[in-house]
């Protein structure tokens, strides 16, 4: 069921280019029409891309009351590929190049023999393709938005997402932007007037005496703000671990949170290696406190955000603000049982929720009181003892 029911995983794609108009019979027709189907050519060279109804990886009985779901459009996008296993490959090359070195000298195959060899695997690989043997099928399911012009994919694969957005396009004109860290840094500081302050700045240097600030996985590039995901989750630490329960949002309402049951740090240098913590609150262990005062940065975490008598429990990847096995209960006198829209509503929910925390962050660290709060977090992250102190009462 995808977004419709359990735990769920996604990318974001804000769209920025959409010729269509409201949901209607237009949109049925055209996952019909690219619907899942017979292959054109061999799944080995080609995968199959199609459009499924979103119940099932089977499922192609599209209907507006399935699939359209108030302002939003639920559905699926299938891969039909073939991928025949390594080892099966192996053996059949090792099969081919037996028959081929029967009368050569020294027992190595030649250059051109392998060659041979390669191209006889490949074509039974095709052979086998038409068959119908080693398909694999895998489904995408997808959270169309018009409310807030947003494409949600159950993926966090980079391949899957770029496949999914090509049938997008081609069938609906559509065009996105990938919502990354650093594409909400930029849509707040449009917002508020702060383009000049974001555009200036660089990495942060929260290790005084290291030298200057290095991020490996980081390219660069002009207008790349994606390390400010790797900041958040570091500020939110100290947040959180120097007493901030709640955090005011700039709707009026409230948030409160904790890191939980996982994390993932990096050395941004690439010097000391990854770290990699599971636990009920993995920033109480001492190797997490001794990752970062070394310098290194989280780059996944789980967090637990409470929000308007809702609870979400996922995983946060920093640099590309995917989220990871989000798990979405309701607190007080809530049913713990959601009908489609309410479930929807919910995902907006958790969407807006940690856009505005993020908001939070992204005003502080381009405004003026960033360089109060970067000397707080240097010295905190040298404070051993408060550190353990502070997770000692915690605990």
């Amino acid at each position: 069921m995808g977004f419709l029911a359990g735990s769920t995983t996604f990318e974001r794609f804000r769209v920025t280019k959409d010729p269509t108009s409201a949901f209607g019979d237009d949109h049925l027709e055209a996952l019909i029409k690219h619907q899942i189907g017979k292959p054109e050519s061999n799944l080995y060279e080609q995968p199959n891309v199609g459009f499924t109804a979103g119940a099932h990886l089977l499922d192609t009985d599209f209907d507006f009351a399935k699939n359209v779901i108030g302002d939003a459009m639920h559905f699926g996008i299938r891969i039909d590929s073939v991928s025949v296993p390594a080892p099966i490959k192996k053996a059949w090359l090792q099969i081919e190049l037996a028959g081929m070195m029967k009368d050569n000298e020294g027992g190595k195959p030649t250059k051109t023999q392998r060659q041979e060899a390669k191209d006889a695997v490949d074509e039974r690989c095709a052979a086998e393709a038409k068959k119908g043997n080693f398909k694999r099928m895998s489904e995408t399911s997808v959270l169309w938005d018009s409310t807030t012009e947003t494409i949600y994919l159950g993926s966090t694969s980079e391949k899957t997402n770029d496949t999914c957005l090509e049938l997008l396009e081609k069938a609906f004109g559509l065009e996105f932007s990938r919502v990354t860290s650093g594409k909400l840094a930029l849509e707040v500081a449009e917002a508020n007037d702060q383009n000049a302050e974001l555009f200036g700045i660089t990495p942060a240097q929260f290790i005084p005496e290291d030298g200057s600030a290095e991020i490996t996985w980081w390219n660069g590039m002009k207008d790349n703000y994606d390390y400010l995901g790797n900041e958040f989750l570091l500020w939110l630490w100290w947040k959180w671990d120097t007493g901030t329960e709640m955090f005011e949002l700039s709707d009026t309402s409230e948030v409160s949170g904790m890191f939980a049951r996982s994390l993932s740090l990096d050395c941004p240098r690439g010097e000391h290696g990854k770290e990699s913590i599971s636990s009920e609150s993995p920033v109480k262990l001492p190797e997490a406190a001794m990752a970062i005062r070394m310098g290194k940065l989280p780059r996944k975490a789980g967090l637990t955000l409470i929000r308007d008598d809702e609870q979400f429990d996922l995983t946060l990847q920093a640099e590309m603000f995917s989220v990871g096995s989000a798990k979405i209960s309701q607190l007080g006198d809530k049913m713990e049982i959601r009908e489609s829209l309410d479930r929807i509503e919910s995902i907006r929910q958790l969407s807006e929720t940690l856009d505005l925390l993020f908001e939070n962050f992204c005003l502080q660290r381009i405004g003026k009181s960033w360089k109060g709060d970067l000397k707080k977090i240097s010295a905190w992250l040298q404070n051993e003892n408060s550190i353990r102190r502070r997770r000692s009462v915690a605990a």
